[in-house]
C-alpha cells in the first residue's frame, strides 16, 4: 500500500493550475446520457471517481475515451438500465445516474450508494424529486428499482425540504425528460450546478435559475451532443491555498473562479493572508504564523464550504489563537482531529462544534486518510509542521486531487510518494 512521505517546514512557492471540478465533472458525465451521440468533456480531471464513473457509462453500453484531460463519451445506444452493488459503493455521487436513465430510458436499477464515511447521508430527497415526476421506485434490501410511470411524463413543481445539491442535480436531469415544465423550488445554489445547467444549456435544454434557490427545466425540447469545459475545481483551489498559508509563502493559482470561494478567501484574509485576485485567478501571499478568526459555521452556498472545514483548520492548527469550527452539514466530519491531534494540535470537540487553539508549530508525525477532505487536511498540516510525516490511504486523496503530491512538488513542498 502506497504512502506520502513528508518534510515539513519549507515555504510554498509558484504558480498551479487548478484541474477541473470534481464535483461538476460527476453530474455532467451522467447527463452525457441524455443525448444520443457523442458529447465531448473537456478540462476532465483524472480522479477515481471518475473512472469509476466512466466504468459505468461504458457498462450501460456508452464508447468511452479518453485523452489527457478530454473525455469523449458516444451515448448513441444504452444496452442497460442496472449498475452492480459494486460500482455503486465506489463513490456517493453514483446516485446522480438515477435521473438521467429514468429521462433517457424511463427505468434503472441501481443499489444504494458508498463514498466516505461521514455520517448519515440520506438520499430521501433525491427520490422525493423522482416520484414527483412520475418515477415509480421499489427499495429493496439496499437495492433501488425504477421506472416511470408514464410514456411521456409531466413537468411539476418539486419543493426540496433542505438545498440538497445532488437531489437538485437529480431532478435537473429528470425534468430534462419530461414534457412540460419542472421547477425546482429551496433548489442547492452551488457554482457546480451553474456547471450542469450550463452543459445542458450546450446540449439544447432549456434551464434556467441556477445560482438562485429557483430552477425552471421546460421539458420536451430534442437534446443533442455537446463539447465543453468543466469548471475549475474550487475544493482543490481551497486545499492549495490552505497549504500554502500552512507553509507559509506565496501561491498563484489559476484556472479558477475566485467567486466561487468568497467565504474561503474572507477566513484567509481574517488569518492573515495577503490574497489578491482577478479573472480566473487568485494569488496568496503568507509568511508569519497564521492568527485566530471569528467562527467558521459551515452551510450551504454561498456559506462556508463544508468541503473546506478540515483544510482550514489544518493550517489554523500550526497558527496562534483560537478558532471555533461547527459543521452544519455532516454528522460526522471531525475524523481528522485525531490525526492532527498526533502532530500536537490542540483542538477540543463537542458534537457538531470543534474549538482550535493554535500551537504555533505542528510536529511531524505517522498519519493516516480519514476521507478525502480529511486526508487533504493532514498533507496540509505535515507542510506547515516540523519534521518528517507519513500519510497512508492515499485512495481517499486520489478520489479527488488529480496529481496531487506533484503539484505540490511544483510549488516546491518536499512530498513524495513510495510504494
Amino acid at each position: 500500500m502506497s504512502y506520502y512521505e513528508i518534510q515539513g517546514g519549507r515555504p510554498l512557492e509558484g504558480r498551479l493550475e487548478i484541474h477541473g471540478a470534481k464535483n461538476s465533472v460527476l453530474p455532467i458525465l451522467a447527463a452525457a446520457l441524455l443525448a444520443p451521440g457523442e458529447s465531448v468533456i473537456e478540462n476532465c480531471p483524472d480522479l477515481s471517481d471518475v473512472s469509476a464513473t466512466l466504468d459505468i457509462l461504458r457498462l450501460l453500453g456508452c464508447r468511452v475515451e479518453r485523452e489527457g484531460d478530454r473525455v469523449a463519451i458516444d451515448a448513441s445506444v444504452l444496452s442497460r438500465c442496472q449498475i452492480p452493488e459494486q460500482l455503486m459503493r465506489e463513490m456517493r455521487s453514483s446516485v446522480i445516474f438515477l435521473g438521467a436513465l429514468l429521462a433517457r430510458l424511463g427505468e434503472a436499477e441501481l443499489f444504494y450508494p458508498g463514498g466516505c464515511e461521514l455520517g448519515p447521508r440520506p438520499i430521501d430527497l433525491h427520490l422525493a424529486a423522482l416520484r414527483a415526476l412520475g418515477a415509480e421506485i421499489l427499495e429493496e434490501q439496499g437495492s433501488l428499482c425504477c421506472h416511470q410511470t408514464q410514456t411521456n411524463p409531466a413537468g411539476r413543481e418539486i419543493c426540496l425540504s433542505i438545498p440538497s445539491v445532488g437531489a437538485t442535480e437529480n431532478a435537473m436531469l429528470a425534468a430534462c425528460g419530461c414534457e412540460s415544465t419542472t421547477t425546482i423550488v429551496g433548489a442547492a445554489r452551488e457554482p457546480e450546478i451553474v456547471d450542469l445547467q450550463n452543459f445542458l444549456r450546450s446540449m439544447g435544454a432549456r434551464v434556467s435559475g441556477a445560482g438562485g434557490s429557483v430552477i425552471t427545466v421546460e421539458g420536451g425540447v430534442p437534446l443533442h451532443p455537446t463539447r465543453y469545459r468543466v469548471m475549475g475545481d474550487r475544493m482543490a483551489a481551497a486545499t492549495y491555498l490552505c497549504a500554502g498559508a500552512a507553509a507559509r509563502g506565496a501561491v498563484e493559482l489559476v484556472g479558477v473562479d475566485p467567486d466561487t470561494l468568497t467565504a474561503v478567501l474572507a477566513c484567509l484574509s481574517q488569518a492573515g493572508c495577503e490574497i489578491h485576485t482577478g479573472e480566473n485567478f487568485i494569488a496568496m501571499e503568507q509568511w508569519g504564523l497564521l492568527r485566530g478568526i471569528p467562527p467558521v459555521r459551515t452551510a450551504p452556498y454561498p456559506g462556508f464550504p463544508t468541503d473546506a472545514q478540515a483544510v482550514l483548520m489544518a493550517a489554523l492548527a500550526g497558527g496562534e489563537g483560537s478558532t471555533m469550527f461547527v459543521e452544519n452539514i455532516f454528522d460526522s466530519r471531525y475524523g481528522h482531529v485525531d490525526e492532527l491531534r498526533r502532530m500536537g494540535a490542540d483542538i477540543q470537540v463537542d458534537g457538531r462544534v470543534a474549538v482550535v487553539q493554535g500551537v504555533g508549530r505542528l510536529r511531524g508525525a505517522t498519519l493516516r486518510g480519514t476521507d478525502l477532505r480529511g486526508a487533504a487536511a493532514l498533507v496540509v498540516a505535515a507542510l506547515g509542521a516540523e519534521g518528517m510525516s507519513t500519510l497512508s490511504q492515499l485512495r481517499h486523496i486520489r478520489r479527488g486531487y488529480e496529481n496531487f503530491a506533484r503539484n505540490l512538488r511544483q510549488l516546491g513542498g518536499e512530498i513524495r510518494e513510495l510504494p
